[in-house]
């Protein structure tokens, strides 16, 4: 199974060209991914640079024929003509999905700092081994005080699905929006956490997920993710964009490797191959 976690930056790459048929291209040919992990896809954004208000998530969707397409939004806004702006998280996934949750982010006041509704996006994926939840978020580039509480979210919904894997569900409904679906304890976290893997919010993830680039590379610093090419939000380079794994998955991490050269966003394409 081939994951591709990528900011896709609204579909702009480094020549800032807004366009979601050259993000579809890049993805396939970085690895022909089975599922995609993407941040920063807009609809109806045409105040973003380069926009023209596209449906990305629709026009991605397009790209990727036999792929099942979930977008889960954390700006949801008028745009003063009866119609939506959204900005969010998208999976793509060619392997078949069981279930789709959304879940909101904390985002607690933190007054004079710039901020944006964040979530995360799960679905539970049917891999060849059995099924996996995917998870992948976006959390808050400015405040501090927002990625703890969010970091915190991430790690109880991990809790709350462990817990929910080991306990026996009512099998009083079987079907109906009561109908009990598995939700397996082993989980992949990607995403752009907006954090440095030496922060104090990378350790706690990683107190409840393996990092998958040092399960691969053993002491080997991930490369960085951000900054490569674009030095307008980074003085330098570094890596804010990670794949995590439980610890049964751990096994299964053949390889996990940055592309270092792509240039279709301002943030580099992380690429986990798992073994079935």
């Amino acid at each position: 199974m081939r994951l591709l976690q990528w900011n896709i930056q609204w579909c702009r790459g480094m020549d800032g060209v807004v366009d979601p048929a050259r993000t579809a291209r890049v993805a396939r040919e970085l690895c022909d991914p089975d599922v995609c992990c993407f941040q920063e896809v807009a609809i109806n954004y045409p105040a973003l640079a380069g926009s023209r208000g596209e449906n990305q998530a629709a026009q991605l969707a397009a790209a990727f024929p036999g792929y099942e397409t979930h977008f889960a939004w954390g700006v949801d806004a008028s745009d003063g003509q009866g119609g939506r702006r959204q900005f969010g998280n998208l999976i793509l996934s060619r392997l078949p999905v069981a279930q789709v949750l959304r879940h909101s982010l904390p985002w607690p006041a933190h007054e004079g700092v710039p901020s944006m509704p964040r979530v995360a996006l799960e679905a539970v994926i049917e891999a060849p081994w059995g099924a996996v939840r995917v998870l992948t978020t976006h959390l808050e580039y400015y405040s501090g005080i927002q990625r703890i509480a969010q970091v915190a979210r991430l790690c109880d919904i991990e809790a709350e699905s462990r817990a929910r894997a080991a306990t026996q569900p009512s099998q009083r409904y079987a079907a109906g929006p009561f109908q009990p679906l598995a939700r397996p304890a082993g989980s992949i976290l990607t995403g752009d956490f907006n954090l440095r893997p030496e922060d104090a919010a990378a350790a706690r993830l990683r107190e409840t997920w393996r990092d998958a680039w040092s399960i691969a590379h053993p002491g080997a610093p991930q490369p960085p993710t951000f900054g490569v090419f674009d030095a307008s939000f980074a003085s330098e380079p570094y890596a804010c964009d990670f794949v995590f794994v439980t610890e049964d998955l751990a096994p299964r991490v053949a390889s996990v490797r940055v592309d270092a050269v792509c240039t279709a966003s301002d943030h580099q394409p992380v690429i986990l191959e798992l073994k079935s």
